[in-house]
């Protein structure tokens, strides 16, 4: 599996003063979007989050986001190498994602640009 690249997760309690401060930092501007009640901005390679403290607590526990090609073939073989799927693949607002156990307990989120299938083009 190639690694396309690796976003920081960071979750923050001012939302607004943490994405001034990062784009201020890389020069880009945020993406935001929201999902499941949190407050999210993708501002360069840094993930900012903010919500309810039930969510942030659950999100606290995924240490980085790793982009790969396919997060399909991603899962399979991180299951064949010992790794436990808990989650996804599902869509997300940057094409699908899924959340992996590695056997030493550290958790990931993988995700890839690919276009859900029920929105793909025929």
């Amino acid at each position: 599996m190639e690694i396309l690249g690796t976003t920081l997760r960071i979750c923050v309690e001012d939302l607004e003063s943490s994405v001034t401060f990062y784009e201020s930092l890389t020069g880009a501007d945020a993406l935001r979007f929201e999902r499941g009640g949190v407050s999210v901005a993708a501002v360069g390679c840094f993930l900012l989050m903010s919500g309810p403290k039930a969510e942030i607590d659950v999100l606290r526990k995924v240490a980085a986001t790793i982009a790969v090609a396919d997060v399909e073939a991603a899962g399979s073989l991180l299951t064949a190498s010992g790794a436990k799927v808990i989650a996804g693949p599902v869509p997300s607002p940057a094409g699908r994602n899924l959340i992996a156990m590695h056997p030493d307990g550290s958790v990931f989120e993988y995700v890839d640009r690919q276009a859900p299938a029920e929105n793909a083009e025929a």
